[in-house]
């Protein structure tokens, strides 16, 4: 946030008027408006006696709302982890149901088209699980706390570390299953 915007901001919540704030800390109303405008920018002296009235340190006056801007980058970092999501799941999707018909409708070139989404949804699963990894989420109940925007206290941490091992094991066991699926029904749509 620009400090004009956080003069605004704090003013408003104090329910002062530009000139009450302005009789507050010995300017005058227009040079609150000026301020608050980006206009131009308070003095030491100035910044001091905001804080002061505020209740809130400099830094946070002059940066801006820090709590807010994290949550910003949180939602942008959940909005890209869901759109990278979205897209790996739709490749995925692809890469399991589309062999078959691509190479039996269109031969060597079906293969090389199967063979282009089988590489993107490669690319992709890797982005994911570098946003997992950034953000120290695996388990299900983990990553749908981070989509809601929340976070978990420690206890529960604790007990979904705990759990990243198992599912890591039914992971593998189900991705082996839906390997045999697939191969199987490919044998028999092939011969």
């Amino acid at each position: 946030m620009e400090i004009g915007k956080q003069i605004k901001k704090y003013r408003t919540e104090m329910e002062l008027s530009q000139d009450g704030l302005a009789e507050k800390i010995f300017v005058s109303r227009q040079t609150i408006s000026n301020w608050e405008n980006n206009k131009n920018y308070p003095d030491v002296k100035s910044l001091l006696l905001l804080s002061s009235l505020f209740n809130v340190s400099l830094d946070i006056l002059i940066k801006g709302d820090l709590e807010e801007m994290k949550e910003q980058i949180k939602k942008e970092d959940i909005d890209v982890f869901k759109h990278d999501r979205n897209i790996f799941s739709i490749l995925m999707l692809g890469t399991i149901l589309l062999p078959i018909p691509l190479v039996r409708f269109m031969g060597d070139i079906g293969f090389g088209i199967w063979g282009l989404i089988a590489v993107g949804s490669i690319y992709y699963a890797i982005r994911v699980e570098k946003h997992k990894k950034n953000f120290n989420i695996q388990t299900y109940r983990e990553i749908i706390t981070f989509l809601d925007g929340k976070n978990m206290d420690e206890r529960e941490k604790n007990q979904e570390y705990g759990k990243r091992i198992y599912q890591k094991i039914l992971l593998a066991i189900g991705s082996g299953l839906v390997t045999l699926v697939v191969a199987i029904v490919m044998i028999f749509i092939l011969f």
